[in-house]
């Protein structure tokens, strides 16, 4: 039987990735690989043949042996991108270091494509919108770790042979997301704060702006990154076309969980116009724009309401505590 490993299957684009496949594409066999530092075994479909594993540590031929590997959907990474120049160390292991090891996995089973979720955080400060012709030039560490990646994936194609596609998704929600963790996904975090009487938090004016992927609509051209031929060795911004602001983003969401109060805290060094082109995602994976956020959010609201009461995720001791924002200490 053929085979598709995704890694990061416990989190929220693996475990909804993994669901997707069962549902419409059952020729496959899923093998699935999680450390479990930030998703939940709960997220994981049954099907799923699931193993524990640090991907940045474990010999990963393990899992790739016999298996018929087809296509790898490479989505495991900690994506704190405002917390990345305070734990250094684990931003590269984690991101950089695991990838290697999957990419090295990649070449040796001779899988058919590899496909490698990057991030908008490569651009950095530029001029929006962001085209995938841009030179990047990420402005902290995770965005640093993530253009690594790209660059190695694509040194693994001109001298390995890998064929591989890369995505730059944007602020990606929806159920399944990790919303116990106070350093990541601005969404989740104002939920979590929702449910346990907390303010919405906004870092500095609320004027940034971003533009929010619902995963429902990005999984039909996450496959199509796997298996169109004309995906091949393409890099693909994908993810929401529409901007907001964070306050009206906060706004929307005041108005779905029926009020919450606003706290603004300190600036924090951060990219002030975070907005990628779409034209590439439109027409070489059909992206479609179908859920609105009011929609969306209110789906993942419901759905974070019935989910139970788990521990929130804060580090003990941070690698480097200089310039670190109060609200973190």
């Amino acid at each position: 039987m053929k085979s598709i490993v995704i890694t990061g299957v416990a989190g929220l684009l693996g475990s909804r990735m993994a669901e997707w496949i069962l549902q419409h594409q059952s020729a496959y066999h899923i093998i699935g690989i999680d450390n479990l530092s930030g998703g939940y075994k709960e997220n994981i479909p049954s099907a799923v043949e699931f193993h524990q594993a640090d991907i940045s540590t474990n010999n990963l031929d393990l899992f790739f042996e016999n298996k018929n590997v087809e296509y790898v959907f490479h989505f495991a990474a900690y994506a704190a991108e405002g917390l990345s120049p305070f734990i250094r160390k684990f931003n590269y292991t984690n991101n950089l270091v695991a990838t290697a090891n999957v990419v090295n996995a990649c070449i040796r089973h001779e899988v058919k494509r590899l496909v490698f979720t990057s991030s908008m955080a490569v651009y950095g400060i530029g001029n929006p919108p962001f085209y995938e012709t841009h030179t990047p030039n990420p402005i902290d560490p995770y965005g640093v770790a993530k253009y690594a990646c790209e660059m190695d994936i694509q040194i693994a194609g001109e001298q390995h042979g890998l064929d591989w596609c890369i995505l730059r998704p944007h602020n990606v929600y929806g159920k399944n997301q990790n919303i116990w963790d106070k350093y990541r996904n601005v969404l989740g975090i104002w939920m979590y704060n929702k449910i346990n009487n907390q303010p919405f938090t906004i870092f500095g004016d609320g004027a940034q702006q971003r533009e929010f992927s619902y995963i429902d609509d990005c999984l039909l051209p996450f496959w199509k990154a796997a298996v169109n031929e004309n995906t091949s060795k393409q890099i693909i911004n994908i993810g929401g076309t529409r901007a907001y602001t964070i306050s009206e983003a906060a706004a929307l969401l005041q108005e779905i969980v029926g009020g919450a109060e606003l706290l603004f805290l300190e600036q924090r060094h951060e990219v002030k116009h975070a907005l990628p082109a779409h034209d590439k995602s439109i027409e070489l994976l059909d992206y479609k724009d179908i859920t609105t956020l009011k929609d969306g959010l209110t789906n993942m609201w419901q759905w974070a309401q019935q989910q139970p009461e788990r521990k929130r995720m804060e580090w003990d001791a941070y690698e480097l505590d200089k310039g670190m924002y109060r609200s973190w200490k």
